[in-house]
């Protein structure tokens, strides 16, 4: 069963991401409050795929991407931000802290399930 880091700042997309992949998904899910505690997470669960915010308390997604990212041990977990900023400008800046994907909110369950399980397969190659 793959592991995934979800790391939002607002409890109740949090909680409804945590259960769309935990319960419907089948997945093993850890949750971060902020970029912070996602950076600490990554680094003792290496988890098998990051959700990520990017605007958050203590430390940004695109933050706490970057420092995953340098760190040999975690540098292989793809990092899919989550945001409801969806202009160019935002996606470039993702895609050059290290992220592989951006996923706009508000998404449905089928979509968020679907573009997990494509990245799953595809970090397994």
């Amino acid at each position: 069963m793959a592991k995934i880091l979800v790391a939002e700042d607002e409890p109740d997309i949090r909680d409804l991401i945590v259960f769309i992949l935990r319960m419907l998904g089948g997945y093993e899910v850890v949750a971060a409050n902020n970029g912070e505690e996602a950076v600490q997470l990554a680094f003792k669960e290496i988890p098998d795929l990051i959700l990520t915010d990017v605007r958050m308390p203590k430390m940004s997604g695109y933050e706490a991407c970057q420092r995953i990212k340098a760190e040999p041990t975690t540098k292989h977990i793809p990092v899919v931000f989550l945001t409801a900023r969806g202009q160019e400008q935002e996606v470039q800046a993702g895609i050059a802290a290290g992220g592989d994907e951006y996923l706009l909110k508000p998404f449905e369950q089928a979509q968020l399930l679907k573009k997990v399980a494509d990245i799953l397969t595809q970090a397994k190659k």
